[in-house]
């Protein structure tokens, strides 16, 4: 019998936090906050990601447009080859990021890929120490986002930031 493994990779990639005195006003962007359907796999993602949180005694990450845009061109791109699985192009991503939100002190990123649930991808994630220390991190922002390939297969990308 020949079982299908869900791929999955995750990075953490920090900044040298800007002094509160250089940053005149909060970029707007930074609030630009994403109005999920309760039945997206996106939303789904984030609730089992803020149901973990919240039994660690942490904050809910708030979905942020910028991030989830730049999280699901990620999977877009691993979906058609464009790069490959993984965290190809991960600094850019964090510049974006930065560029749009304004003063940001860390970026962090998980990625899988297979035909999975969200449940299957927040639980691969929560039994991966690596995922979960983005998951549980000090992080209030983040952006999921996800591509099938022709295949079917789906890729699946979460930032967070801070």
């Amino acid at each position: 019998m020949i079982f299908n493994i869900p791929k999955l990779s995750l990075l953490v990639f920090g900044f040298v936090p800007l002094h509160a005195e250089q940053l005149k006003s909060i970029h707007p962007a930074r609030e630009a906050v994403v109005f999920l359907s309760p039945d997206s796999m996106e939303a789904d993602i984030l609730n089992y990601v803020n149901e973990d949180r919240e039994q660690h005694g942490l904050a809910s990450l708030k979905m942020n447009a910028v991030e989830s845009a730049i999280a699901e061109k990620h999977s877009r791109d691993m979906a058609n080859g464009k790069v490959p699985f993984g965290h190809t192009g991960l600094n850019a991503r964090a510049k974006a990021i930065r560029k749009e939100l304004g003063e940001i002190s860390s970026v962090g990123e998980n990625v899988a890929s297979g035909p999975m649930t969200a449940r299957e991808v927040v639980d691969g994630w929560l039994n991966s120490p690596g995922h979960k220390r983005n998951i549980e991190g000090d992080f209030t922002l983040t952006g999921i986002g996800y591509a099938r390939d022709k295949k079917g297969n789906i890729f699946f990308t979460q930032i967070f930031s801070r």
